[in-house]
């Protein structure tokens, strides 16, 4: 019986990779490390048969407690905790060689920033793309400035110490659309941020020339990695081989997880023109904003719509057969606007709807 342990259960990506794991493999032991009763409550109305343990990140004896007994750990929480990580390999390590666990881990694209955060360069293309597959190295060997790296290298080093015992994998997400399914949070970030900033500023609004780009992937595709990364594990290792096959886990086992990528300056400019159709804004413009207006319109606005990054999925195409599935980033723009009109209370334009150009 493959058992797991997860954190993160009630946040969008934690929430929605639980959804798919558990309705693809319900005879899998779950633990889930949830921070109180009520998160508990949250988990236990979809997932009865879901074991809790209470704590929150820091609680790393409980934490390295519950890796020791998994032979899965998916951690979905946070990419920069580092005392979780580094009690998750704890545990992990003390497992016997016999029965090595695997250990896969949430980061993201924001590490790819660093060049642009460093110059301070917001707004404009960068033609640098990186890939997890041909170039892995590249990626597993950022420069220690670059966001989510100093966890990174906490288990890329725990999959290369303690081989024997511990089998890494981390996913790198780009920007992550789309509705999730989980118990918790069901609403991503990047694109219901835009929408929100555009509805209260009454205008669209772009970083600087707007011309930076990102990759993208719908949340069940996302989902669907994790699926067959604990599918993999679940069977020691791998279902296949073949000779030449590219590695999937240990030093090389990074995963990014694009359906391709997007021009934030383009989203901007849908984004606007979809609330003026609806109603909720009186311009359709799309003004330029420097970085410290970005930033006060979301935590890291600027970097997380005006800098570059740009990655391919390769490896996992091409190891575990994944071929995602979800409709685009630019389809999402409607109901993220709805989404977020509605929690703002912001309703159609009178003017607007009695012309029946709102719908």
């Amino acid at each position: 019986m493959t058992k797991l342990f997860i954190t993160g259960a009630t946040g969008y990506i934690g929430g929605d990779a639980l959804y798919a794991i558990v309705n693809a493999h319900p005879e899998y032991e779950i633990t889930a490390l949830v921070r109180n009763s009520d998160k508990g409550a949250q988990v236990l109305k979809d997932y009865a048969k879901i074991r809790l343990v209470f704590g929150d990140l820091d609680s790393v004896e409980l934490i390295t407690e519950e890796s020791t007994k998994a032979d899965v750990v998916c951690h979905f929480a946070n990419a920069d905790h580092v005392a979780s990580a580094n009690a998750i390999v704890k545990g992990l390590a003390a497992r016997e060689a016999e029965r090595p666990g695997f250990y896969i881990h949430t980061s993201g694209t924001g590490i790819l920033m660093f060049t642009d955060i460093k110059s301070s360069t917001y707004g404009e293309t960068s033609e640098k793309t990186y890939d997890d597959l041909e170039n892995v190295s590249e990626v597993t060997s950022l420069p220690d400035e670059a966001s989510h790296r100093n966890v990174d290298k906490i288990v890329l080093a725990a999959g290369t110490n303690h081989s024997d015992r511990i089998k890494t994998a981390i996913v790198c997400p780009p920007t992550i659309y789309g509705p999730g399914r989980g118990p918790g949070n069901q609403i991503s970030h990047q694109l219901p941020e835009l929408c929100r900033a555009t509805l209260q500023k009454g205008h669209g609004v772009k970083v600087g020339t707007g011309k930076t780009y990102w990759g993208n992937v719908h949340v069940h595709d996302l989902s669907d990695l994790y699926l067959k990364l604990v599918e993999e594990a679940a069977h020691g290792g791998s279902t296949a081989d073949w000779p030449g096959k590219p590695a999937i886990w240990g030093a090389e086992g990074y995963y990014f997880c694009e359906n391709g990528e997007h021009v934030w300056g383009d989203i901007s400019e849908l984004v606007a023109t979809e609330a003026y159709k609806q109603g909720l804004i009186k311009e359709r413009d799309v003004k330029s904003i420097g970085k410290d207006e970005a930033n006060g319109l979301t935590a890291h606005g600027a970097a997380l719509w005006g800098a570059n990054s740009r990655a391919r999925a390769k490896r996992a195409r091409a190891t575990l057969r994944w071929d995602p599935k979800g409709y685009s980033l630019k389809e999402d723009v409607k109901p993220s606007l709805q989404e977020q009109a509605k929690r703002l209370g912001v309703e159609p334009g009178h003017a607007k709807v009695a012309a029946g150009e709102a719908s």
